[in-house]
């Protein structure tokens, strides 16, 4: 029960400091593309970030083999080149915290997903917040208003797919073969679909970058902490915790994000894009189950 209590202690500090990393990571997404194209910049991370988890596994003395194959190219494609990929071009047309809060329409399609290839029959407490976080993100969408860039919006949303078919792959993954390495399925992931995303990236015509300050440290942030360290943290919270609690529980990220974004970048959330943060907050705890007895 110990070791039990102590793992569980683990993946909620491992998802704690995922939300904070990821949430400032849509505010550097959103200001560097004043410097570079979006996917070149996507590519760029996700390489570079690829690189720092292959040292990490060195260090670890780690074996460098990759995880089987097939799960391995389908989890990149979906979790690093697709949903990257996609976030970064919504942002093209879309505000930060606004853009964040439609990519994490994740937790939806996740659950559906882990019910359907996972068989995470969700619970009654799990629909509670499921039900709370939709109605917070209707507010926040607000499909009864024009919502800026329709383009912008549906590539955030299918984004958020994108993520969430990942997600459940690599529970998968955990589920089949359980000596499968965190960091080794993060690192094998990540230079898949960064070099996916470095194809797209070299035949759509793009903005030169500017190899400035400004672009080396939005692309250290992002390789070394929002895509390395962030994305190894992640692999660590969906080994541990469930993927309906892991998913719905990541919502925290564009409720801070958006609140950055307010702060930064001065994308002051309208009084129903408060009212959905209100929501989706309510949908975290009935997930989280905060003061609920523990069997």
């Amino acid at each position: 029960m110990a070791s039990l209590a102590s793992s569980r202690r683990g993946a909620l500090s491992a998802l704690l400091a995922t939300i904070l990393i990821w949430a400032y990571s849509w505010v550097v997404m959103k200001q560097v593309l004043a410097h570079a194209g979006p996917l070149d910049f996507a590519a760029l991370r996700y390489l570079l970030g690829a690189a720092v988890l292959f040292a990490a596994l060195l260090l670890a003395r780690q074996s460098l083999r990759p995880p089987p194959l097939l799960p391995t190219v389908l989890i990149g494609l979906c979790q690093t080149a697709a949903f990257q990929g996609l976030e970064q071009l919504a942002l093209l047309g879309g505000g930060a915290g606004h853009v964040a809060l439609l990519a994490y329409t994740m937790p939806f399609w996740a659950v559906l997903l882990a019910w359907l290839l996972l068989g995470d029959k969700p619970s009654a407490r799990h629909w509670l917040g499921l039900a709370l976080a939709a109605l917070g993100l209707l507010c926040i969408i607000a499909p009864w208003h024009a919502m800026g860039s329709v383009v912008s919006t549906t590539l955030a949303i299918a984004g958020g797919a994108a993520w969430a078919a990942g997600t459940v792959l690599s529970k998968r993954l955990f589920r089949r073969q359980q000596s499968v390495s965190v960091l080794g399925l993060t690192a094998w992931q990540m230079l898949i679909g960064g070099g996916a995303l470095g194809l797209v990236a070299l035949a759509v015509p793009q903005r030169p970058i500017e190899w400035d300050w400004p672009f080396i440290g939005a692309l250290a942030y992002s390789a070394v902490l929002a895509s390395s360290l962030a994305w190894w943290l992640w692999a660590i919270v969906l080994q541990r915790l469930s993927t309906t609690a892991a998913s719905v529980s990541s919502l925290g990220v564009p409720i801070v994000s958006v609140l950055l974004a307010w702060l930064i970048l001065h994308e002051q959330p309208s009084a129903m894009e408060l009212l959905g943060i209100v929501f989706v907050l309510l949908g975290l705890v009935a997930v989280s189950g905060v003061g609920a007895r523990q069997r």
